[in-house]
């Protein structure tokens, strides 16, 4: 639902992955930005009606992404869709990070585009500190790229994790994502990503500050 950038880059990455995909807006211009190669649905109409949404295969529809430029709108689209017809997969575009919140509690997955945009910014102009790349639902876990001292280069990622009582979930290495393993070493330039509980983000980040236990 939406066929702005956002709407018409996701429906032809779909169909080019071999979806069959239906677009709906309320703006028949809006279709312009499919091109003449698309060859879904083109659906012209409000996304959270339920005639609308049966016109474009809703019955039939596994996922359903809600990417109009309206907050309300995309909500009551994905709950129609999952409440009424039972879709599945269901994710809605936010622009309010605090609505999106609230909305993840109540079982609705949603992409605050603006929270989301600010964060990546903020992680690459103030590199101190552990900004979350995600947050479960309840607020209680993030994962998050940490900073740490030189005097971690050499250590094992294992003692990361016993000093930290954090859970690596995974290192980037010369732009390349490297699952962790018991033995593997940390290395000059690694950025390490790190599974913790939001009420200890504090002290793991002291513990990736100092350097290992027993080193100054």
């Amino acid at each position: 639902m939406g066929c702005g950038r956002v709407g018409s880059t996701l429906a032809h990455i779909l169909e080019d992955r071999g979806y069959t995909v239906a677009v709906i807006d309320r703006d028949p211009d809006a279709f312009r930005r499919l091109g003449g190669h698309f060859n879904g649905r083109r659906v012209t109409g409000m996304g959270f009606d339920r005639d609308t949404l049966q016109e474009a295969g809703i019955e039939e529809a596994a996922a359903l992404a809600a990417v109009s430029s309206g907050d309300n709108s995309n909500i009551l689209a994905a709950r129609v869709a999952r409440e009424t017809f039972g879709v599945e997969h269901v994710v809605a575009r936010i622009k309010d990070p605090g609505r999106a919140e609230v909305y993840e509690r109540l079982g609705i997955p949603t992409v605050a585009t603006v929270r989301w945009t600010a964060d990546q910014m903020v992680r690459r102009l103030l590199p101190e500190g552990s900004e979350p790349l995600w947050r479960d639902p309840s607020g209680s876990i993030r994962l998050a790229e940490v900073n740490l001292t030189s005097a971690w280069i050499g250590a094992r990622l294992k003692q990361l994790e016993v000093d930290t009582g954090a859970r690596v979930a995974f290192v980037t290495r010369l732009g390349k994502g490297v699952l962790p393993t018991p033995d593997l070493v940390i290395q000059d330039g690694d950025r390490v990503h790190l599974v913790m509980k939001e009420s200890e983000v504090a002290a793991v980040e002291a513990v990736c500050a100092k350097g290992p236990e027993g080193q100054d």
